[in-house]
């Protein structure tokens, strides 16, 4: 069965589920360019970019299961990405902080910059 032989149902949820995980995975892109520090650009790929790709990754499952296949590998790269991508953040972070890598905490406007 061909993807434009779907159900409309399919389709739409499909297509729902694209969408989503390109804006999450836009965000986590835009985190990484606007976050000043090593801290706060850890949160963009562990968060914001791990939910995109799960999103695209959950879209390719849908997929595969409306044409009544298993959809086994997509599942077991959705579980290994949401498994992983924490992990490595902790590990990152704690390296970070055994280096004593600084931080740039952001200042309130009203609050003098020291």
């Amino acid at each position: 069965m061909n993807l434009h032989e779907l159900h409309w149902a399919w389709q739409s949820l499909i297509a729902a589920m694209l969408v989503v995980g390109g804006a999450f995975a836009l965000v986590g892109a835009v985190g990484m360019l606007r976050f000043p520090d090593f801290y706060m650009r850890l949160h963009a790929p562990t968060k914001a970019t791990t939910l995109g790709v799960g999103g695209v990754l959950l879209a390719s499952l849908a997929a595969s299961w409306a044409q009544g296949g298993w959809g086994l590998h997509e599942l077991l790269i959705t579980l290994f990405l949401f498994v992983t991508a924490p992990v490595s953040a902790n590990l990152m972070a704690k390296a970070a902080l055994h280096l004593r890598v600084p931080s740039r905490a952001p200042v309130p406007d009203d609050q003098p910059t020291p």
